[in-house]
């Protein structure tokens, strides 16, 4: 199986292109160091460390798990800087619901992939 194939990648990485995107319209002050870049950063920690755990799984797969893990942890941390977006006016409320929507989903999805494995 190829990473390309599993959907909590997929839809990860995604939704990481979609934050990415969205950031461009932030604040200058945030771009570097701010809460742009630390969404960026945090958006992008998932499909990266999804993908990191999933090269090493036949080797360590306890390792998969760790990094699943914290995937997991970036879904969290990304939510929370999507709520202090949406606070500061940088996000409108329809575009933060969907996304933690979108963001507590794959973290349900990383919890039921760690159960199987």
């Amino acid at each position: 199986m190829n990473i390309e194939n599993l959907d909590i990648f997929k839809r990860s990485y995604k939704l990481s292109l979609k934050v990415h995107k969205i950031t461009l319209n932030f604040p200058k002050i945030e771009q570097y160091g701010g809460i742009a870049d630390q969404l960026r950063r945090s958006s992008k920690s998932i499909p990266a460390n999804i993908t990191e755990g999933y090269a090493k799984r036949y080797i360590y797969p306890q390792e998969f798990k760790r990094f699943l893990s914290t995937a997991l942890g970036g879904c969290e941390e990304t939510e929370l800087w999507l709520m202090m977006s949406k606070d500061l006016g940088y996000i409108k409320e329809q575009d933060f619901k969907k996304l933690t929507n979108e963001y507590s989903q794959i973290g349900k999805m990383i919890v039921s992939f760690i159960k199987k494995l």
